[in-house]
């Protein structure tokens, strides 16, 4: 069977299509193939065509940045808005994004360089003159919170410090009517800190007992996580996210709670759950994990998180909507539908949205999208920038091993095209990466070029072909993966294998991340890379 796969599987190589070159900007053809027409306008225009929020004329639709955005926590600081999601195994780890009018954000530095593990749900907050980020971790497979600390939100800032607070998950910060600092935790537990919040000053111990959905409801687990406090009028509120953050898409929610003193009692909101995915029919599903934000002009709004339906493979997305403030001293949301255009926040000046995510790499340094999924301890020391490209020592002998170097995409479909020189005896190439166990890609040795499946490079498809240099582009539109390539930038060649990866997400492979393109360096030598480029299509 093998013998008459690997024949076939020949001879559409040997019938490959020589293909012409896609100009940049062209939208309507790629690889010589016509793709499939994906309408902007139900989003603004970005860098690249990616998918922005502000739509131009009084409106925006959510997301408000697209991709990979999970767990947000908002920081207003007079006219400023800052906000950090998790960033996971990521290296260099928590982007900062910026905005001033919580529709436009830009990213304006990273605030963690070091590996710490699996970096989940924080808090950014500010306290006095100084801002701190208390991170849950699990470096080396241990879990801990930690906190690092800054007095510019550019940077720099702390190295980590471990609060030692074991069994603890989803920091939420607040200082309580006495003046002194705590911090709640997944459970819902809290612990006092010191004042300078860099220690605890106690036993964590338990806070609330959260409000519980009828038991007939279909979610993935109780899950009380990610408490965010805040202080309005002679309350203080708990948000909290229940119900799972993945699982079934009616699973995760928002729920509220309140109390005149930080040690309770609390009282549950009666307007729980606050907001709550329904229905499989709708837009987003596992809407949850809420922060409340002050706009421009005084008006309440609600980040949040969820999945696009039938896009799981972007990850958890990054929401807003309006909030309001009830007679009784409660809030609501009011917006009956999301997925539509909202009015923007008053008061707020636009700034620059998104980035973009192609690089020449003729600064010298990463831009700011670039990450290492799976990092060492040192993988900055692989690599060394040149003259318009950066060069990637090889670690490990495949992609899982590697330590690929990726990038978040928040669009339904585009395009990625990266050119590599293969360096002594390496190995390199183009993949959509979700984890060691689910990924999809062309990669290239000095002989041939290989084939990787669903996370397995099949012998049967390997094709010899003398590589030196290789523009590869990855094609995705909308979970359709094709990969074309060209050993001399103009000559394409389609693969004749398309995938469908609608299934590499959490709900199958675990770990909260996204499908991500990424480049990997495997092997003794190296991979010189060049003039990657992204377009949405």
């Amino acid at each position: 069977m093998k013998s008459t796969r690997r024949g076939a599987f020949q001879t559409l190589f040997a019938g490959s299509l020589a293909l012409p070159s896609l100009a940049r900007g062209s939208i309507a053809h790629s690889g010589g193939q016509p793709l499939a027409k994906t309408s902007l306008e139900a989003w603004g225009a970005g860098p690249e065509g990616q998918r922005k929020a502000d739509l131009g004329n009084g409106f925006f639709r959510n997301p408000i940045i697209p991709g990979d955005r999970p767990d947000p926590t908002i920081l207003k600081d007079g006219g400023d808005y800052w906000m950090t999601f998790s960033s996971f195994d990521a290296v260099p780890g928590i982007v900062i994004w910026h905005s001033r009018d919580l529709v436009n954000w830009t990213p304006v530095s990273t605030a963690l360089k070091v590996p710490l593990g699996n970096v989940w749900a924080m808090d950014l907050i500010k306290h006095k003159d100084r801002y701190y980020i208390y991170i849950p971790a699990f470096p080396n497979g241990q879990q801990g919170i930690f906190v690092i600390w800054a007095d510019n939100m550019r940077g720099p800032w702390s190295e980590p410090i471990n609060l030692k607070i074991d069994g603890a998950i989803d920091p939420g910060h607040a200082v309580g009517e006495d003046g002194k600092r705590y911090l709640f935790v997944s459970g819902i537990k809290r612990v006092k800190l010191t004042d300078d919040g860099l220690a605890t000053d106690g036993l964590l111990e338990m806070a609330y007992e959260p409000w519980r959905y009828p038991a007939d409801w279909v979610v993935e687990m109780f899950a009380p996580e990610g408490p965010k406090l805040l202080r309005r009028g002679d309350y203080f509120y708990l948000v909290t996210a229940v119900g799972g953050t993945s699982g079934p898409p009616t699973g995760h929610m928002v729920i509220a709670a309140r109390s005149k003193s930080i040690h309770g009692p609390w009282e549950h909101c009666p307007h729980n759950p606050i907001v709550k995915t329904r229905s499989a029919a709708e837009k987003w599903w596992s809407r949850g994990h809420a922060s409340l934000v002050e706009g421009p002009a005084g008006d309440w709004w609600m980040v949040s998180h969820a999945y696009e339906n039938g896009f799981r493979t972007l990850g958890r997305e990054a929401l807003l909507e309006p909030i309001e403030w009830t007679t009784d001293g409660w809030f609501r949301a009011t917006a009956p539908d999301i997925s539509i255009p909202l009015r923007k926040p008053a008061g707020g000046k636009a700034g620059p949205a998104l980035l973009p995510l192609s690089d020449d790499f003729t600064t010298n340094k990463f831009g700011i999208q670039w990450i290492f999924q799976n990092p060492g301890s040192d993988e900055m020391k692989r690599v060394r920038f040149e003259n318009r490209a950066i060069t990637l020592a090889g670690k490990g002998t495949s992609p899982p091993t590697s330590s690929p170097l990726a990038f978040i995409a928040g669009d339904l479909a585009y395009e990625v095209t990266a050119t590599i020189d293969l360096i002594d005896n390496s190995e390199g190439g183009l993949l959509l990466y979700y984890n060691e166990r689910a990924f999809v890609g062309i990669g290239f040795t000095p002989t041939q070029m290989l084939t990787f499946n669903y996370a397995q490079e099949h012998s049967w498809m390997r094709e010899r072909i003398a590589t030196s240099t290789v523009t590869i582009r990855l094609r995705n539109d909308r979970n359709i993966v094709t990969f074309f390539y060209a050993h001399d930038g103009k000559n394409w060649k389609q693969h004749p294998w398309q995938l469908e990866v609608s299934g590499l997400h959490h709900n199958v492979f675990g770990g909260f991340l996204s499908l991500k393109p990424a480049l990997y360096s495997a092997g003794s030598g190296g991979v010189r890379v060049r003039d990657v480029t992204y377009r949405a299509i």
